[in-house]
Formats: structure tokens, C-alpha cells, sequence
């Protein structure tokens, strides 16, 4: 097996995508952030005092997807298409379950940008949250599926706290 993030000299580089197809490209990601469901009652009501929770975490994990290569050291820059960010909340167990999808045209994937959508989204929630909670748990944050490339489709099986 060769690894293709090693140069010659062992060292980390960034893989040469020059010579890939373009191609039209989606991942999805999900996360899930647990917590009391007071917190959760004052989110949906809008009670927060620093406000309008779920807008702000929204924003916040469409600007994240957008500058992944910034935090993540081997990625690249990629013209975004489209993003979504959807929240659902629940209350067995009591949290937000966050969900992400990223679109592009290009010679890489998005996963990692879908994944960081939702990891800011979640983040974000905690954030404003804090002065109410400080215990809430961030879990579940995966890649739920993606589309496009050589390697093509790929679908997660059912999360065990979806079941």
C-alpha cells in the first residue's frame, strides 16, 4: 500500500489532486449535542440570552465549511457549492442532532468540510449555551455519507444513539 501523504523523505505533503477528473461531489455529515432538557426548552423557545441559538450555529457551520483547508493542514481549498445545515432536536436522549451537507465540482471530496460544518455547529450551540450548562456533551460526529470521486458512494450505518 503507498501512503500518499509521505514525500520521498517521509515527511507529510499535500497529495497532487492536478491529474483527477472533476467531478461532482457531495458528503454528508451528522454530531449530536446532549443536554438538560431545560437547555434544550430554552433553545426552542428562544430564552438564550446571548440568542437565537440555532441561526447563529447555522451561520457559523456554513463559514467553517468554507475555511476547512485553513484548520485542517492537508486539505484543500475547494469552490464550495452548496451547504446546508439542518438541526433536529430530541429528547431520548435529550440534545440537537446536527446534520451537514456539502456540494462541490471538483478533484477532492468535501467530507472533511462536511464534518467541520457540523463540528462549529456544534461548537457554537456550546458556546451560547455555556452560562446555562457547562456539562452538555458533543458526540456522534461522523461522516453519514458521500458521492462523487473515484472511490464513489459511501453510506454510514445507522448510528447507535439513532436507534
Amino acid at each position: 500500500m503507498e501512503f500518499t501523504h509521505f514525500n520521498e523523505q517521509g515527511r507529510a505533503k499535500m497529495v497532487d489532486v492536478t491529474g483527477k477528473q472533476s467531478t461532482f461531489r457531495t458528503a454528508r455529515a451528522e454530531g449530536f449535542i446532549q443536554m438538560n432538557p431545560e437547555t434544550l426548552r430554552m433553545i426552542v423557545d428562544g430564552r438564550i440570552p446571548k440568542g437565537d441559538v440555532l441561526a447563529v450555529a447555522q451561520v457559523a457551520g456554513i463559514m467553517a465549511s468554507k475555511r476547512t483547508s485553513d484548520l485542517i493542514p492537508m486539505c484543500h481549498p475547494i469552490v464550495i457549492t452548496g451547504v446546508d445545515i439542518r438541526f433536529e432536536d430530541q429528547s431520548e436522549p435529550c440534545g440537537i442532532r446536527i446534520g451537514s451537507e456539502v456540494r462541490c465540482k471538483g478533484e477532492t471530496g468535501v467530507e472533511m468540510e462536511a464534518l467541520t460544518a457540523v463540528s462549529a455547529a456544534a461548537l457554537t450551540i456550546y458556546d451560547m449555551c455555556k452560562a446555562v450548562q457547562k456539562d452538555m456533551i458533543i458526540s456522534g460526529v461522523r461522516l453519514v455519507s458521500k458521492t462523487g470521486g473515484k472511490s464513489g458512494e459511501y453510506k454510514a450505518e445507522e448510528a447507535s444513539w439513532q436507534k
